[in-house]
């Protein structure tokens, strides 16, 4: 796959802010990352949590104990499993609105993504793209359980149905998006990928997470989106970088090492014209951000670069071909902290560009 989008080290943000005002996030997310923008999801809102924002329009959803999860045995059930996926093919085949659909975002659930569309608006200046998420089918299918308290990743009827109700949450996003006539990136958020590979993470075939990660991406692809994955922590970076994804985004401060030991991988990924979206800004530890300077990261960018031009990749292609993002999103963070993170991604991301220049 050719790419023609190359960020040369813009910065991005992954998601979450820890403010209860979407007009606020909004506005700091275009302060720091004006290229790039992304609307902001607030989880002191139970309703953007990653589970929850996307809830909206599956069937059997319901609620008791504080508990959320698909009613897969209550009453009607198989009748609106029929609805839904009368829904779906209506929306996929042209005979249904997708922008009117059961697939929509609303604003009691994604009040960022208005708040985001009513800042574009106002601008004078195009961004450079504009970046919304999704969270991905294998974290959102593993957490969401049926009524007996099983993931419903683990019943093929119900996995199908939330993989293709995600699908159209991510085409509906990138479908309002292209209305600004820049590229749109499109970031599928997979924490529930961390350790897939390791000997405790056995019962999701690589085949499953491809199938279910592959009608994501080809759903953004067929709306003209950049898909992009975020995965927060180690994993099987053979697997992520073997799918048709256009950003791969890794927690470049923790696990660099661990990434770069798929050599192979990464150098086809990257010959492709695929973007690494490099986790530089710490999130997960508050020790690790209050000691690293935008020097020192840049040290770490340096070092990290080295390491893949000596993979036989040219160092020019790196350039052109990686953003900045910090590691995580801040959601969990105090507001001084998140500050603290954005000042330094954007700051580390113009330090790049500028030796780069």
């Amino acid at each position: 796959m050719t790419r023609a989008f190359k960020p040369r080290g813009l910065a991005a943000l992954v998601g979450s802010l820890p403010l209860a005002d979407h007009a606020e996030a909004v506005a700091l997310v275009g302060r720091f990352t004006p290229e790039i923008p992304s609307w902001p999801q607030l989880p002191v809102y139970k309703e953007e949590g990653m589970i929850a924002q996307f809830l909206p329009g599956l069937p059997g959803v319901a609620e008791k104990d504080s508990r959320v999860f698909l009613d897969d045995e209550g009453k009607g059930f198989d009748a609106k499993m029929v609805a839904f996926y009368e829904d779906y093919l209506a929306v996929t085949e042209g005979t249904a609105d997708l922008e009117k659909s059961r697939f929509s975002l609303s604003l009691e659930t994604a009040g960022g993504f208005f708040a985001f569309l009513e800042a574009l608006q106002r601008r004078k200046t195009p961004p450079t793209a504009v970046k919304g998420q999704v969270t991905g089918p294998i974290t959102f299918a593993t957490a969401l359980v049926n009524t007996k308290g099983t993931p419903i990743f683990y019943d093929l009827q119900l996995r199908d149905a939330a993989v293709k109700h995600l699908t159209l949450k991510a085409r509906w996003q990138v479908r309002r998006l292209k209305a600004y006539d820049v590229p749109v990136i499109l970031f599928v958020d997979e924490p529930g990928m961390a350790g897939f590979g390791s000997s405790e993470f056995t019962s999701i075939s690589k085949e499953e997470v491809h199938q279910c990660l592959g009608e994501v991406i080809e759903g953004i692809h067929a709306e003209g989106g950049m898909a992009g994955v975020h995965v927060c922590a180690n994993t099987d970076w053979s697997l992520i970088l073997s799918l048709p994804f256009d950003i791969v985004n890794f927690d470049a401060y923790a696990y660099f090492d661990r990434f770069v030991l798929y050599p192979r991988d990464l150098k086809r990924f990257l010959e492709s014209g695929g973007i690494l979206a490099w986790g530089m800004v710490p999130t997960l530890s508050e020790q690790a951000l209050l000691k690293e300077t935008v020097d020192s990261l840049k040290g770490r960018w340096d070092a990290g670069v080295r390491q893949i031009v000596a993979m036989g990749v040219d160092q020019d292609t790196i350039a052109a071909q990686s953003m900045i993002t910090p590691s995580c999103g801040m959601g969990s963070l105090s507001l001084d902290l998140a500050k603290r993170v954005l000042i330094m991604t954007r700051d580390l991301a113009l330090r790049i560009r500028q030796s780069d220049a």
